[in-house]
C-alpha cells in the first residue's frame, strides 16, 4: 500500500466521521431536541417499550400534557431517563410548568428519583417528546456500554475494512 491510499482511506475515515456528525446536528436543528435518538436502558417502561428500543424524539412547541412519554435529564445525572408524564401544573399568565412523570412498570411516580428537594420536573429538564420507535435495535448500544471489550474490537474492525478498502 502506498502513502497516496493511506492517505485516501484516511480522508474517507474522515468523510464518514464528519457525515454522522453532520446528520446528528441536523436532526438536533429539525427536531429541537439536544438528543433527538435514545436507546431505553431499562425496563421501567414495559409493555409500551423494552430494553433496547430506539426512540425518535421531537421536543416541539406545544405544551407538555399527561399521558405524553417524554426523555428527561436530572441534574447530576449523565443518562436520561424515558418516563410517561402523569401530572401537569401550569400557572396561567406564567410560562411555568411543573411536570411529574412514572415509569409505566414501576409502582410508584418518580418523586424518589429526582434530587432531594425537587419534587416536579420543570421543561427544562424535558429533551423532547418520544414520537417514533425502531423495537431493539438498540441492543447493541447496549451491549457496547456493558462490554467495552466489544466497542474498541467494532471500532477497530471498522478502521480496519476503511484502511483495507481497495480503491479500483
Amino acid at each position: 500500500m502506498n502513502v497516496r491510499q493511506l492517505v485516501m482511506q484516511a480522508v474517507q475515515l474522515g468523510l464518514i466521521i464528519t457525515s454522522a456528525l453532520m446528520i446528528w446536528k441536523s436532526l438536533m436543528l429539525v427536531t429541537g431536541s439536544e438528543s433527538p435518538v435514545v436507546v431505553v436502558l431499562s425496563g421501567s417502561m414495559e409493555p409500551g417499550f423494552y430494553r433496547g428500543d430506539i426512540l425518535f424524539l421531537n421536543m416541539g412547541k406545544n405544551p407538555i400534557r399527561a399521558g405524553e412519554i417524554v426523555v428527561f435529564n436530572l441534574d447530576g445525572r449523565d443518562i436520561p431517563i424515558v418516563h410517561r408524564v402523569i401530572k401537569v401544573h401550569e400557572k396561567t399568565g406564567v410560562d411555568e410548568v411543573k411536570i411529574l412523570t412514572k415509569g409505566d412498570n414501576n409502582y410508584s411516580d418518580d418523586r424518589g428519583l429526582y434530587p432531594r428537594g425537587q419534587d416536579w420536573l420543570n421543561r427544562d429538564h424535558i429533551m423532547g417528546r418520544a414520537i417514533g420507535i425502531l423495537p431493539q435495535v438498540g441492543m447493541v448500544t447496549i451491549l457496547m456500554n456493558d462490554y467495552p471489550q466489544l466497542k474498541f474490537a467494532l471500532i477497530g474492525l471498522l478502521g480496519l475494512l476503511v484502511m483495507t478498502n481497495k480503491e479500483s
